[in-house]
């Protein structure tokens, strides 16, 4: 539409001073004729825009024609400007009014506010995402989405480990955990959290329902965190291992330093206690730190580490 391209001019000359008739035709994927006529449009209005002329020349907004924005201090106005674009807002289908909604905010601001967050997001970049990052499939979140919009209940086939249970559930929020969506829901009067790439199926009902009054999203995600922790399978075990790796385990997510001695055994290595989720991921995590640690106890995790040991040594034979 003419008028979101005519915003679009402003809040580029703007936020980037002067530019050209053809680098605004480029942006705008129009031709510079169609440009040049959008600022005769622009300055028939009132708006105080002229163009320079010669090889540095283009087109020029008065620095003195912007909205200052009012109430906000200038600390909060850069939060807002540096925070990253987030990539869960393209699954979201908002990522484009998260651009303008930008552009916006950064065109009414300040001079000196502009600069500063200019400098910030040129100096400092925030990447959450892990280093093995994979992208899930979540073909389904836009509808998922709707049906919370207006509380309207849902039918789902859901994939778990081993089969798919069909289910009717009252969509309450939609929780994003790095790149992973989960879709929180209502379902036989119980709350239940579901992972959105596992819903294999998905058909909006006619039937609404009436949010309780009581939930809330947030809060519900970090007692239902807090639950899957403590639920979680845990497997003890005694080691003696090297200084360097007892640095390292303090720093592991999957494995827990229960107990340690304070002083090394003859042989240079130190006593502790690990507490991993299960036999199979204690011997997979030992086995990946070769000889600087040795299983005391159990004997059963010892032998499993042992005959693995025993096996790689032959391979390499």
């Amino acid at each position: 539409m003419r008028a979101d391209r005519l915003l679009s001019i402003l809040l580029m000359l703007q936020n980037g001073g002067k530019q050209t008739t053809r680098y605004l035709a480029e942006q705008l994927e129009v031709s510079e004729r169609t440009i040049i006529r959008d600022m005769e449009s622009l300055s028939s209005a009132g708006i105080p825009i002229y163009a320079e002329r010669g090889s540095l020349g283009g087109w020029v907004l008065e620095e003195n024609y912007r909205t200052n924005l009012t109430g906000m201090k200038h600390e909060e106005l850069i939060s807002l400007l540096v925070s990253s674009h987030n990539p869960l807002s393209g699954d979201l289908g908002i990522g484009k009014q998260f651009d303008t909604a930008y552009q916006k905010l950064l065109a009414s601001s300040p001079r000196s506010v502009r600069q500063d967050a200019e400098m910030i997001r040129e100096k400092i970049h925030i990447d959450g995402a892990g280093w093995h990052s994979y992208k899930e499939s979540h073909p389904y979140l836009s509808v998922l989405q709707d049906a919370l919009w207006v509380d309207r209940k849902l039918h789902i086939i859901y994939r778990k480990e081993t089969e798919q249970v069909e289910r009717t559930v009252c969509p309450l929020g939609l929780v994003a955990k790095r790149s992973t969506w989960y879709l929180v829901a209502e379902s036989g009067g119980e709350l239940r959290t579901y992972r959105v790439s596992r819903i294999v199926e998905v058909v909006a009902s006619e039937e609404t329902f009436s949010r309780p009054a009581y939930f809330n999203l947030s809060q519900y995600w970090e007692e239902s965190l807090i639950r899957f922790m403590q639920n979680l399978p845990k497997y003890q075990a005694q080691v003696k291992m090297t200084l360097t790796l007892m640095k390292r385990f303090e720093r592991e997510r999957f494995v827990q330093i229960i107990r340690r001695d304070q002083e090394t055994c003859d042989d240079g290595r130190i006593s502790a206690d690990l507490e991993f989720n299960t036999l199979d991921s204690a011997a997979d995590f030992i086995l990946s730190c070769g000889a600087e640690i040795e299983v005391s106890s159990p004997q059963e995790l010892r032998k499993r580490v042992a005959h693995a040991a025993q096996a790689i040594a032959r391979l390499y034979e």
